[in-house]
């Protein structure tokens, strides 16, 4: 690969990124979703974190997590989205954490969402190839 250009992906690559990307993608859409609308078991989940119960927070709760993932669904801004999407689910892990709520079906969910949404990057942006390269012919 000469030096400064992007390595391209394979269909297959690029297709499985899609798949992850999306699952990640539709479920921040629901959670984002539930939390506008603040059905009740927004806000007993809320209530049993320690969070205000306000519609109003549930709504910027869930408004936020929307921006942020228009914002990685966008490509232009994908690297910025997945960035911001860390950042809210290391909110969520935290949130579990203090909770003291199962390990590997809650604490670490957020972990696992956070794994599909930089893979499923990884696997379709050439950009993130170059700048995090698994492979040696990557370098």
């Amino acid at each position: 690969m000469a030096d400064g250009a992007i390595p391209t992906t394979g269909g297959k690559s690029r297709i499985a990124g899609y798949v992850l990307s999306g699952l990640a993608v539709a479920f921040m859409m629901f959670d984002g979703g539930i939390k506008l609308v603040p059905i009740q078991a927004v806000t007993d989940s809320m209530q049993e974190f320690g969070f205000p119960t306000t519609d109003g927070f549930a709504r910027g709760l869930g408004g936020l997590l929307l921006v942020c993932t228009a914002l990685y669904v966008y490509r232009r801004t994908s690297v910025l989205g997945a960035i911001l999407l860390t950042a809210y689910l290391g909110g969520a892990v935290v949130t579990q954490l203090r909770a003291g709520t199962p390990i590997f079906s809650h604490l670490l969910f957020g972990v696992y969402l956070g794994l599909f949404v930089w893979g499923g990057l990884y696997l379709r942006d050439g950009r993130i190839r170059a700048l995090i390269p698994f492979d040696a012919a990557d370098r």
